[in-house]
């Protein structure tokens, strides 16, 4: 398996780093990634630019007035910085799949890109990243089934990214467990990579959390859903987890996706269209609201971020316990919503017939 990244930083071990490294200027990375993407964002939230990219109100949207879409921008350019400072050693095939989906993902904003052609364009851009991350040992199976798992991750992160400060939160949680385990791993410079993402998710949250006062766009959640994939696999090939870790760590988003989309298939939906039918949006409906739902939300993702650095101390049967523990957590839940959304129906209609 290739190693992309060094499991030191300047020569430094992590607990040298963390007690000797204040004066290294990528110790810094984090912190400036944070402030630069808090200025970016907040310029964004005011510019030209923003009010030619609002995301208007519509029967399938959660808010009630046109707020800008631009906040991704901000993100990731306060991420790029920081991890710029930090110099790392990245494969060159993940900056250029990240730019290109950028760019896709910022022209569908701009002007819209039909379904099926966007969906061609992640696959092309994803296979072209995993085929080269995997060269080498792997089949045509594993390597077409990365492809496909990093391309649906970009995709339901934009799905995932109705609420206020959900999509915000779920970076700022994922990207920080996948930075502490890397650290704890020995890899300081790709720990400081994932911190300089989570600390850019935090900045654009500032403005996010509800009232939002701007969203990520395309060009922001589709990019950070294609980076939570690609840097979980980097992170697997270079041995610092395992490979259920990525999994574990941003099960909120995926499960929720994935089985709505199982559910949509099932009732024959047309599953590419825009729709209200996410168990978090369906909790903003029972009533509790964007901060409710999200506040709620992130005691999930912290939970799951937790277990998920317990687990791989665990010895293999503890681990494989611990995952059937929280799949079955995630049934429950499910259960409990689809229990709620039934009776709201039931009692809207006797409402009706009253």
């Amino acid at each position: 398996m290739p190693a992309f990244l060094p499991r030191e930083l300047g020569g430094c071990q992590p607990a040298r780093f963390l007690a000797g490294g204040i004066l290294q200027p990528a110790s810094w990375a984090p912190l400036t990634a944070f402030a630069a993407a808090l200025l970016a964002v907040w310029w964004l939230a005011g510019s030209r630019l923003s009010g030619l990219l609002l995301d208007r109100p519509n029967s399938r949207s959660l808010h009630e007035v046109p707020v800008p879409r631009t906040g991704g921008l901000g993100l990731h350019a306060g991420a790029l910085l920081g991890i710029t400072i930090i110099a790392p050693r990245l494969p060159t095939v993940l900056w250029i799949a990240l730019a290109a989906l950028m760019l896709v993902s910022f022209f569908d904003d701009v002007r819209g890109i039909p379904a099926p052609l966007r969906l061609l364009l992640h696959l092309a851009v994803c296979a072209w990243f995993a085929t080269t991350a995997l060269a080498g040992g792997n089949d045509f199976l594993v390597t077409a089934a990365a492809a496909l798992a990093i391309a649906w991750m970009a995709n339901l992160y934009n799905f995932m990214d109705g609420s206020d400060g959900l999509a915000g939160g779920m970076a700022l949680s994922g990207f920080f467990f996948y930075g502490v385990a890397a650290w704890l791993a020995g890899n300081t410079e790709f720990a400081l990579v994932n911190f300089s993402i989570a600390a850019a998710a935090a900045a654009f949250l500032v403005f996010n959390f509800h009232p939002a006062r701007i969203f990520l766009g395309d060009a922001g959640s589709v990019p950070l859903g294609f980076l939570a994939a690609a840097l979980g696999l980097l992170g697997w090939l270079q041995r610092d987890w395992t490979w259920w870790f990525p999994l574990l760590v941003f099960s909120p988003f995926i499960v929720d996706a994935s089985v709505t989309l199982a559910r949509r298939l099932l009732r024959r939906d047309r599953v590419w269209q825009a729709h209200r039918d996410h168990y978090y949006q369906r909790l903003v409906r029972l009533g509790w609201g964007h901060r409710g739902t999200a506040l709620a939300e992130y005691a999930l993702m912290f939970s799951c971020g937790a277990l998920a650095l317990a687990a791989m101390a665990m010895p293999a049967v503890m681990q494989a316990a611990a995952l059937a523990t929280v799949a079955l957590a995630y049934l429950a839940l499910i259960a409990l919503i689809e229990r709620s959304w039934r009776r709201r129906g039931a009692n809207a209609e006797m409402g009706n017939r009253e």
